[in-house]
C-alpha cells in the first residue's frame, strides 16, 4: 500500500480596479479623512506630496498660483484619467479644477491610493491530505 500526499498551495488573489469611472466622487472626502484633513490644513504641502506620488516634480503645484484655471491641477487630473483609463471630459476637468480645486486634488490622491493598492495575498496554510491508494 502506498500513500500519496497532496499539498494544496495557497492561491493569491488580487483586486484590480479596471473601472472606467472614478473610484470615488468629487465630494467623497469622507472616504479618506486623513488626506482630506491634510489638504484642508496645509493644501500646498498636500498638492506637492500628491504630485510627487504621481511621479512628477515636487514643486510643480506652485505654478498653479499664477493662472485662472490651474494648469498643474488640470494636467494632473487629465493625466490621472489617462493613466487609469477613466472616461470623462476635459470640460469637466476644467470645471473641477477651477471651482472644486482642493476636492479635485483629493479625488486624484484617493484614486492613486485605490488604484495603486498593493497585491493582497490570501495566506492560507498548506493542507496535507493523505490519500491511500492500493497498488
Amino acid at each position: 500500500m502506498t500513500t500519496k500526499i497532496v499539498f494544496q498551495q495557497p492561491q493569491s488573489t488580487m483586486y484590480v480596479n479596471q473601472s472606467r469611472e472614478w473610484s470615488t466622487g468629487i465630494c467623497d472626502c469622507c472616504q479618506d479623512l486623513k488626506s482630506c484633513c491634510f489638504s484642508f490644513w496645509c493644501f500646498p504641502c498636500f498638492a506637492c506630496k500628491t504630485t510627487r506620488d504621481y511621479g512628477e516634480c515636487l514643486c510643480l503645484p506652485i505654478l498653479d498660483m499664477f493662472n485662472c484655471i490651474p494648469p498643474v491641477g488640470l494636467s494632473l487630473r487629465v493625466g490621472t484619467r489617462q493613466r487609469y483609463g477613466i472616461h470623462d471630459t476635459v470640460c469637466n476637468d476644467c470645471l473641477y479644477s477651477f471651482f472644486c480645486y482642493s476636492c479635485s486634488w483629493c479625488q486624484i490622491a484617493r484614486e492613486m491610493k485605490i488604484r495603486n493598492a498593493p497585491v493582497v495575498l490570501n495566506h492560507a496554510l498548506p493542507r496535507a491530505t493523505a490519500m491511500g491508494h492500493q497498488s
